[in-house]
């Protein structure tokens, strides 16, 4: 534990003349108000806020604050109360110390309004003075230190908390060290099988390649100093958590990782940064689109660095951070860097509320506090707090603030979900714009609305925010089980004119009892999706109907047309495959496809086909029934912006099945005599059916071909491409699917 004459001496290291009065009364108070307390490791009480003011010793905290973290758990956790310290140290450390002490634990797994609330007092308190938010952030960080202490069902709830609140504090705020180790140490119990892995491959390639690190540092001193620009290089290693975060992100695997080394170069001045950046890029390839600079154009926190990437021996991929002291000290301490220091006269030479990182952070605080109830100010807080934001306007001049990569769709639900679900356009600084538009800090956003629209499903992988994308989910089960019930009353309406009994929204409701369900709606739905049959319905409605098997008719192949019978059991028409009328295949079964209503035409789409084996989605076309296109299809891309037309579908066909179904493949070929024999050649030997041909001579050489055949299913089609593909005279073979 600490000494006392240790801490002074801490602060005298950076502060000249330090208050050792204060911090001398504020150590012996807090001891002696602690006293037998023990934490869970068995440690004196006292040696938890002791490690705080430590903490921030290193942070270069003043000695109000320092005096503040010695104090801080004295009200909650003692006899000690606000008016006494007060007396003993001052009103403006009272305030800070009760501020702590109201703030209370954030429970992650508790009621989302309590956490809310709580989560409202913290950005409250810090609003007031940052310095509550630095020993906060201090009181964490040795809480984490020492989490293997605390009871293992405690551990994950902390771990999470941490991660979710106090890492992207510390990081909007600037304090990029302390954020990692935050973020390293609840990695370690979120995921303690990930932290392993990751931390043993970090450490054999630490051995590996130590000669390679030493080799890069001592080459790029070599040649700065040669153009006599002054530096100091020093390597590091991406932490166990970012490698795990890019992993996820870019679906990477540990071996595929290949910028886990950066080093950090620093020079005199603004000047020797871009001299050093000339140098680099001189000497070395660099890594296109890894290149940003941070120091033109500073991030919301004051950090300013140049980042660039560049391959180096070994074709290893290295990271590069150029900047001088003065910007090395902000990327490291943040807000910190900014302490209210006091010089001899007790004149305070530098005030903390000037950094802008602060000014920004409590405009947010107090946007956040305006009218929100406690789930929105929560949803909301993380969405604006916690991430890398654009701030935007609305035409009244609200201002809605998201993350980057947002788009005018965010910016809508952000506004309000019934916004969102109506947008149909945006104007951005009064200009119509797509609405997949990125939105960039500064826009203002007017959004177009109309009541008709149905937010197409295609929207939900381009918003950013999870508001809108649950959102549009939502909105998008609504449109498909309400065209499921569109779906149900006609098939309904057509089975009961053939009953020749009278149908109504009056007589199906009378029969809702014995079909076991509470709604039309989802009543029609489930006809809709052959979850139930007609006959079913026919005799809820009717009981004394007798069941009658209708009769089978086998349509003919010349037509175009094969039997095709949905999930219900019952028989409609399908268009079948472009056979010519002297062309004749005999048909013993129907083909069930599950998800299509019974008495509804069906056929598969022009372009391509579809087979067995292919995922397939119906489109609802009025009045001429559904089409079935395969998922690929890019056929389908005309329909994004209707999915109230959008069925899901899937095949159900017994393995001695003989029918076949259409497809078509390109072929881009040797022009030579005997190409074409040689093609057709592979597909009669499998087995396949040409029934039509198209050819034309791109260039002298080659021949394009595109045949439309007859497969068993998807596998059948997949060897015949395979085979084409195998042969000397293609060049290429490919399917079209629209």
């Amino acid at each position: 534990m600490m000494r006392q004459y240790e801490l002074l001496e801490r602060v005298s290291g950076y502060i000249k003349n330090p208050d050792e009065a204060l911090l001398n009364k504020a150590y012996v108070y807090a001891m002696r108000k602690h006293g037998e307390q023990t934490r869970a490791s068995g440690d004196p009480y006292f040696s938890h806020p002791l490690e705080v003011a430590a903490i921030l010793t290193e942070l270069r905290l003043d000695e109000e604050t320092i005096a503040v973290a010695l104090l801080h758990d004295t009200i909650e956790d003692t006899d000690a109360t606000r008016k006494e310290i007060d007396e003993l140290f001052g009103e403006r450390i009272g305030q800070l110390v009760e501020g702590l002490t109201k703030l209370k634990r954030l429970d992650l797994v508790s009621k989302k309004a309590e956490q809310a609330e709580n989560l409202r007092r913290l950005l409250l308190a810090i609003s007031g003075d940052i310095r509550v938010l630095l020993v906060k952030l201090a009181d964490r960080l040795h809480n984490m230190r020492t989490l293997h202490h605390v009871k293992p069902h405690k551990r994950g709830r902390i771990a999470t908390e941490t991660m979710e609140i106090y890492a992207p504090l510390a990081g909007r705020m600037g304090m990029q060290d302390l954020r990692d180790e935050l973020e390293q140490l609840a990695f370690m119990y979120i995921n303690p099988e990930a932290y392993e892995t990751i931390t043993g491959h970090l450490s054999e390639l630490a051995e590996k390649n130590k000669d390679l690190i030493d080799e890069i540092s001592q080459n790029l001193v070599s040649r700065l100093k040669k153009e006599k620009i002054s530096a100091k290089v020093a390597s590091r290693q991406k932490k166990a958590y970012s490698i795990f975060r890019k992993m996820e992100s870019k679906a990477l695997s540990l071996e595929q990782l290949s910028d886990i080394y950066g080093f950090r170069v620093i020079v005199n001045d603004v000047e020797g940064c871009y001299r050093t950046l000339g140098v680099v890029h001189t000497n070395w390839s660099v890594v296109p689109g890894r290149f940003k600079d941070f120091i033109s154009t500073p991030k919301q926190n004051n950090y300013q660095s140049i980042h660039t990437t560049i391959v180096g021996p070994s074709r290893q991929r290295v990271e590069l951070q150029i900047r001088t002291q003065e910007m090395h000290e902000i990327a490291e301490y943040g807000v910190a860097a900014h302490a209210v220091y006091k010089d001899s006269k007790g004149k305070k030479r530098e005030s903390l509320s000037e950094n802008s990182a602060y000014a920004s952070l409590r405009k947010t605080i107090e946007q956040l506090a305006e009218g929100d109830n406690p789930e929105e100010f929560l949803e909301h807080t993380k969405l604006e707090l916690f991430l890398d934001q654009v701030f935007c306007f609305t035409p009244k001049g609200r201002i809605i603030a998201l993350p980057k990569g947002a788009t005018p769709i965010d910016f809508a639900y952000a506004v309000h979900t019934d916004v969102g679900n109506s947008c149909v356009g945006c104007k951005v600084n009064g200009k119509i714009m797509p609405v997949i538009t990125q939105l960039k800090n500064g826009d203002e956003v007017e959004i177009i609305r109309s009541e008709a629209q149905t937010p197409p499903s295609a929207w939900e992988s381009v918003v950013a925010t999870g508001k809108a994308r649950s959102s549009i989910r939502r909105a998008s089960r609504q449109a498909i089980r309400k065209q499921y019930a569109g779906l149900g009353t006609r098939i309904l309406e057509r089975a009961f004119e053939r009953a020749g009994k009278s149908y109504s929204s009056e007589i199906l409701k009378a029969a809702l009892p014995r079909l076991a369900r509470e709604s039309m709606e989802d009543t029609l739905a489930d006809v809709g999706r052959g979850d139930i049959t007609t006959p079913d319905v026919l005799k809820a409605a009717y009981p004394e109907t007798r069941e009658e098997k209708p009769e089978a008719v086998k349509p003919k192949r010349e037509e175009g047309w094969f039997g095709l019978k949905s999930a219900a059991g019952m028989m409609f028409r399908i268009p079948g495959s472009r056979s010519k009328p002297e062309k004749k295949v005999k048909i013993d079964h129907t083909i069930p496809i599950r998800g299509v209503g019974s008495d509804v035409p069906v056929r598969f789409s022009r372009e391509g086909g579809a087979v067995p084996g292919d995922r397939i989605i119906g489109i609802l076309e009025p009045g001429e029934g559904i089409t079935i296109y395969p998922i690929q299809s890019v056929a389908l891309e005309k329909y994004d912006n209707e999915p109230e037309r959008w069925l899901d579908v899937r095949w159900e066909i017994e393995e001695d099945n003989p029918e076949r179904f259409p497809a078509r493949i390109k072929i881009l070929a040797t022009n030579a005599p005997g190409t074409l024999a040689i093609i057709a050649e592979v597909i009669a030997s499998n087995d396949g059916n040409i029934q039509n041909l198209n050819m034309n001579v791109p260039v002298e050489d080659f021949t394009e071909m595109e045949i439309e055949l007859d497969v068993w299913d998807l596998k059948h089609l997949t060897r015949i491409i395979k085979q084409i593909g195998s042969k000397s005279v293609t060049n290429k073979v490919e399917r079209v699917t629209g």
